[in-house]
């Protein structure tokens, strides 16, 4: 009886961060090291949201990236909502910046 190994067809992708994190917080920061506002944290998880979708899409029974981002989304929803509470002319920026729906 002679066995044979069968390879899957599909290729292992890895997910390539379309921007580093460096340039969101150039970006979106208040100086250069600039990695623990609300803004800077919204904006990389806002990121990461996007790849997991991405990535989701392809993989559609990866329960455990699911639950990831569903974390994610949680965390980004409750620094909103404390950026709402404190600064309302720094959130309405960084939701028009980054085009959320809210």
């Amino acid at each position: 009886m002679a066995t044979t190994a069968t390879t899957s067809k599909k290729s292992a992708t890895v997910a390539k961060p379309t921007t580093d994190k460096k340039s969101i917080v150039k970006k979106h920061g208040l100086h250069a090291k600039d990695t623990g506002s609300a803004e800077v944290q919204i904006a990389i998880f806002t990121t990461k949201i996007a790849q997991l979708t991405d990535h989701l899409k392809l993989h559609k029974k990866d329960n455990h990236s699911r639950r990831g981002l569903l974390a994610m989304v949680s965390k980004r929803r409750r620094l909103l909502d404390y950026l709402q509470k404190t600064s309302q002319d720094r959130y309405v920026a960084i939701v028009k910046q980054l085009k959320l729906r809210r």
